[in-house]
């Protein structure tokens, strides 16, 4: 099965150096979502960009989310679904509930939805990331019914942390679809 990847960045977009880029470079089977303004984001606004994005699909397709895409996906697929959507790699969620870890533009997506994804889905935490708790993240994967993965240390998993084309996440990626192809 052909499978095709969404690229959802988070607030901010993500720049030359984000994984996220190196892979829509890579992977001529992605698509990336561009969102009408990446630094004041509005979650009806997102939610409805994503929704646009969805409808044009025609194959299985795995969500590919960072940091507040991950809250996007959430908001979505509470009141949106899709038969194309195969499943969501949800890396570093911010926690948008937590005014300690996030800044303030992003509170329109609090709070964060909790319930079982109608998916499968894997989410990928880094234990010193600056915009969640690792505790949390692990919470957030028990109530969305995703598999959990710990990287270790590698920050907010994004251009800071220099993961260029972020092979780690590739494989964790192949592991999600082998388990969508079984």
């Amino acid at each position: 099965m052909e499978i095709q990847l969404l690229i959802l960045p988070g607030l901010g977009n993500s720049g030359d150096k984000h994984w996220q880029t190196f892979w829509h470079e890579k992977f001529k089977n992605s698509i990336r979502l561009v969102q009408d303004n990446w630094d004041e984001p509005v979650r009806e606004d997102w939610i409805f960009r994503l929704n646009e994005a969805v409808s044009k699909l025609n194959k299985p397709t795995i969500l590919i989310a960072h940091s507040l895409a991950v809250s996007l996906v959430l908001h979505w697929a509470e009141t949106n679904n899709n038969k194309n959507i195969a499943g969501a790699l949800l890396v570093a969620p911010a926690d948008v509930d937590s005014p300690e870890h996030t800044p303030d533009v992003i509170r329109n997506f609090s709070p964060m939805p909790l319930y079982k994804l109608p998916f499968p889905s894997i989410v990928v935490a880094s234990e010193n990331d600056p915009y969640s708790l690792f505790e949390r993240k692990q919470y957030f994967a028990e109530k969305w019914g995703s598999d959990f993965v710990n990287v270790g240390r590698q920050g907010h998993i994004n251009s800071d942390s220099d993961l260029k084309y972020w092979e780690e996440g590739q494989a964790i990626l192949q592991k999600l679809i082998s388990n969508i192809n079984k």
